[in-house]
């Protein structure tokens, strides 16, 4: 029986998707489970796993085509046997001892090419072993094979498959009717990278496609800036109180909850209590309506290998720290893995972004649609500050808030990013809500 392979059905927000690898070849066999292949939307990675035991038969979508949601991508056969494999199916071809030594080197073990090189040596018939390693570190790279083609040198032709093998046939290369520069000229693509040529000064270049996701980004940072009148206020936050408690009690911590005390979490509930006092920064524009909401579903940016990702920690003033750190922990360890869900990464009403993790001293973060406002955390870094008349050196931090200025004013911005430090600067203000 002839079993349809699906695209999953998307969320109503994302209208297409983009298939990254298929981790299956045609004629391999399937178990019900098996991961057959990744697919990437514009805001998370799905796996598509074989829904029943047999041969993957066909496969209708090669790696990069853009699917819809519920399309037929494969055809699994529940009553098929696997292809044997290619070293059982046909003689081995060796290489003939009569054959030039100049023109096709027998080696012990293939140099190591990449999948542009290997393209370009199919293009042109070459084998790997022929061509000289430029650096002479075991990998053949794409200057190699141009220059080795600029000398004119001769190319094998593909070797046919007879019944009893057959040395290879030697012709030259056409340098007269094709250049390298003509060989070089169009890029040489795969699924999903696309190799540039090299000049002749050896400056190479890659072109890679942009990732759905890193589309995605683009396209709603654009947005945010041209539909969004964005200003940016700024303060700064003496991190000595929240250091010292934290290194007071972060083994304690650890012990009893089994995770770490980080920064994030006196970031989070700081900013949920001064959001109660500023709920216009907790707002939202829908057309010519301002939504206030009433909850708290405040987004931690994340760097992810695939990019920026804002999962969403619900009802994040009624979480405890542990809670909270437990939260980032988990999203941390989804986005690495690519395994955060659409419901994790929809909504939000306020968002937290830390660049002092990369060391930025100070940024201008852009706001998350269609929230009205985002925090910027920054580097904290010891600085000469005036207390009480007196010079000492104390671990600043400066805070950035972007904010919607069509809804937001300026007075309540500042007044939002002041109650903010005053709730860090005097942590048991967090524990009375004052």
């Amino acid at each position: 029986m002839i079993v349809d392979v699906k695209v999953p059905v998307l969320a109503e927000s994302v209208s297409e998707a983009t298939l990254i690898s298929w981790h299956k070849k045609q004629g391999d066999t399937v178990k019900r489970g098996d991961n057959l292949i990744d697919i990437e939307t514009d805001k998370v990675t799905l796996e598509v796993a074989a829904m029943n035991d047999g041969v993957l038969s066909e496969i209708l979508k090669n790696d990069g085509a853009t699917v819809q949601s519920d399309e037929v991508i494969a055809h699994i056969d529940t009553g098929g046997k696997a292809d044997k494999p290619a070293d059982q199916k046909k003689p081995a071809v060796t290489q003939q001892q009569s054959l030039p030594v100049d023109s096709v080197a027998v080696a012990t073990q293939a140099p190591k090419t990449s999948p542009a090189v290997r393209t370009l040596l199919s293009e042109h018939n070459l084998d790997a072993s022929q061509v000289p390693d430029g650096n002479a570190d075991g990998r053949i790279t794409k200057d190699d094979v141009v220059n080795y083609l600029g000398k004119g040198k001769p190319q094998v032709s593909k070797v046919a498959e007879p019944a009893q093998p057959q040395p290879a046939k030697i012709q030259p290369a056409p340098v007269e009717k094709e250049t390298p520069a003509a060989r070089t000229a169009a890029p040489v693509e795969s699924a999903r990278t696309v190799q540039a040529p090299s000049t002749a000064g050896g400056r190479a270049e890659e072109r890679v496609p942009m990732t759905r996701l890193r589309q995605r980004t683009a396209e709603r940072l654009l947005s945010a800036q041209h539909e969004n009148a964005i200003l940016t206020t700024f303060n700064e936050v003496n991190m000595k109180p929240v250091m010292d408690l934290r290194a007071r009690y972060k083994d304690q911590f650890e012990k009893d909850y089994g995770v770490k005390l980080g920064f994030m979490s006196f970031f989070t509930r700081a900013a949920t209590e001064a959001l109660k006092k500023f709920p216009v920064i907790n707002a939202s524009i829908d057309g010519k309506d301002i939504i206030y909401h009433g909850y708290f579903d405040i987004g931690i940016a994340v760097s992810a290998p695939r990019g920026l990702v804002v999962p969403i920690i619900r009802d994040a003033d009624a979480l405890s720290f542990a809670e909270i750190e437990a939260k980032i922990v988990e999203y941390g360890q989804k986005a690495r893995d690519s395994k955060l869900t659409i419901e994790e990464l929809t909504g939000g009403t306020f968002t937290i972004t830390n660049g002092g993790i990369f060391g930025s001293l100070l940024s201008t973060p852009i706001l998350n649609p269609p929230q009205s406002a985002i925090l910027g955390m920054h580097k904290i870094q010891d600085r000469a500050m005036v207390v009480d008349g007196a010079i000492v050196v104390l671990p600043m931090m400066y805070l950035a808030l972007s904010y919607d200025h069509r809804i937001v004013d300026g007075r309540d911005a500042v007044q939002f990013l002041v109650a903010l430090k005053n709730l860090l600067e005097d942590p048991a203000r967090l524990l009375l809500q004052v």
